[in-house]
């Protein structure tokens, strides 16, 4: 097909894609990377602002004992709905918003290398969103079988629970896309000269990541498709009447699940590992391990799943087994935590905005870890399973972890996307503000857990009544920490209200991303750029 030139000679089709689409048809029809990562960040973000009020509802609740607002049907409900919404609404798009715009940024590609495909896969995540978050209004209301969706609660649920096994689904072919696209544009799309073993470490976060999306959502896939099966065709994979077996329910969703809690993880130890050598101004330290480091958790994640399932009535075989495996995978956790400890070891740091974002993650997730193997024990495992002991366990590892590093990389990067910087203050007021509100929240949370309260349940005896006072007025000011960022950081930014960014706003980073003007132009690197021999400059 020959090009169509207009009368000064130029390709029309090229010269129209120069310049950003106007209006709504940018964005339904958008095809650019950073469209469509912000699309995945402002989702994202809206499904947080959902979760989180289902959460304040939730911590409302217990705020005293006795049943003040709520009953525990509909109580049940919102544990169920703030689970599913958070890791599959907010956690998880809000990452791939993140690989949205920065990979083709960080390797020289031009764009994602599906770029259609790409703008459906975000697409899908909005009917998801509205069934999952509709399902409040269905007959009986929203799915209350906690977000683990065990049988045999599931078969017993309303019609709802279609509605939100449909919205998984939908999800998952989402998680599945994008993940496709992140692997063949970082294999097929580097610029010349960047080598694997040169990546950011995001990218290669990702790269493992988006190959565990991969493995693990049809296995998720397939657990949910059995239980509709259950519910609607007679068959009883699950269901003890007819012969089925809900146990086998746990090891399926686990197989999927604990992956899953990795998926959530790495691509935020990317953020940081991009974060801590910039404001410590020195290299990585220990690169290549960080690498191996990353692809042996991803590995030890499928064999570790029935640590989860210690209370089922495990051989003690099986105890004995996943209890080393787990204890195994906090190996190349710990080398990641020491990799970024020398990496400041006396570089010069300062504390902006993302690092002090990154290095509160680092403490908090840290806490969080230790946490997680005292669950790795069997023995303890027993008593405190299905406490509050555990609720605070994984919002350490979730919120402190995932959420932490997804602002570090809000602060580090939206100079770039936005084209003005935000006043430092603000982003300091949020961490300080985010991270004493968080542990107000949480820590009393392991106390509950150890002295037996179970989590899920709207009612509790009197003896635990402070710690879950001091919990939810924690809980009330973590919400409104998040509510100051997006109205006093994010709003403001995205206006272009500001001192205007520098191309390089923070001294010590490097990387491609640096190398474009603020904000980065619609289109970056149409033709793959030359790089150094560290492939962190453009040569001209």
């Amino acid at each position: 097909m020959s090009a169509v030139l207009d009368h000064h000679g130029h390709d029309v089709h090229d010269h129209h894609d120069h310049h950003a689409p106007k209006g709504w048809r940018r964005w339904v029809f958008a095809t650019n990377h950073k469209d469509i990562g912000t699309l995945y960040l402002l989702f994202s973000f809206t499904m947080l602002m959902i979760g989180g009020i289902l959460a304040l509802c939730i911590r409302a609740e217990l705020f005293q004992p006795g049943l003040q607002f709520f009953n525990p049907e509909l109580f049940n409900q919102f544990t169920t709905m703030h689970g599913l919404i958070m890791v599959f609404g907010a956690i998880m798009p809000a990452f791939v918003g993140f690989a949205n715009w920065m990979i083709p940024l960080q390797i020289g590609a031009g764009d994602m290398a599906f770029a259609r495909m790409n703008n459906f896969s975000f697409w899908l995540l909005i009917p998801a969103a509205l069934m999952l978050v509709g399902s409040f209004f269905m007959p009986g209301g929203a799915p209350a079988a906690g977000w683990t969706l065990y049988a045999p609660l599931t078969l017993q649920m309303g019609p709802s629970m279609d509605a939100g096994i449909f919205a998984m689904h939908i999800m998952g072919a989402s998680s599945i896309m994008g993940s496709i696209n992140i692997v063949v544009t970082i294999l097929n799309m580097r610029a010349p000269g960047m080598t694997l073993m040169k990546m950011p470490m995001f990218c290669w976060t990702w790269l493992i990541t988006a190959y565990l999306l991969i493995a693990v959502m049809p296995v998720l896939a397939g657990a949910i498709t059995m239980t509709l099966t259950d519910r609607h065709f007679g068959t009883s994979f699950f269901n003890p009447a007819g012969g089925g077996d809900p146990v086998m329910y746990q090891h399926i969703f686990w197989f999927f699940g604990h992956p899953e809690v990795y998926i959530m993880i790495l691509p935020a130890f990317g953020i940081v590992s991009q974060i801590v050598p910039a404001f410590a101004r020195k290299k990585l330290f220990g690169y290549a391990s960080m690498v191996y480091a990353t692809a042996s958790i991803a590995i030890l994640s499928f064999i570790v799943w029935a640590h989860h399932m210690f209370a089922t009535g495990m051989p003690v075989t099986g105890q004995l087994f996943f209890m080393y495996a787990t204890m195994l995978i906090a190996v190349p956790t710990g080398v990641k935590i020491f990799n970024w400890v020398a990496t400041m070891w006396r570089g010069s740091m300062t504390f902006e905005s993302p690092m002090l974002w990154s290095v509160g993650f680092i403490f908090v997730f840290t806490m969080g870890g230790f946490t997680g193997l005292i669950l790795a024990m069997a023995p303890i495992d027993i008593q405190v399973q299905d406490t509050y002991y555990v609720v605070a366990h994984f919002h350490y590892v979730l919120v402190a972890g995932s959420l932490f590093a997804m602002f570090a990389g809000y602060y580090y990067w939206a100079p770039k996307w936005t084209g003005v910087m935000y006043p430092e203050w603000k982003g300091k007021f949020h961490f300080w503000g985010s991270l004493i509100t968080f542990n107000i929240t949480f820590f009393p949370m392991h106390f509950l857990g150890l002295a037996g309260m179970p989590r899920r349940y709207a009612d509790y005896p009197m003896q635990f009544t402070d710690f879950n006072a001091i919990a939810s007025v924690g809980a009330f000011g973590f919400g409104l920490m998040q509510v100051w960022f997006f109205l006093f950081v994010v709003l403001p930014m995205m206006r272009g209200k500001g001192e205007k960014a520098p191309q390089q706003p923070w001294e010590g980073a490097e990387g491609l991303e640096w190398e474009v003007p603020s904000p980065a132009p619609f289109h970056t690197f149409e033709e793959p750029p030359k790089l150094n021999a560290s492939a962190t400059k453009i040569i001209a």
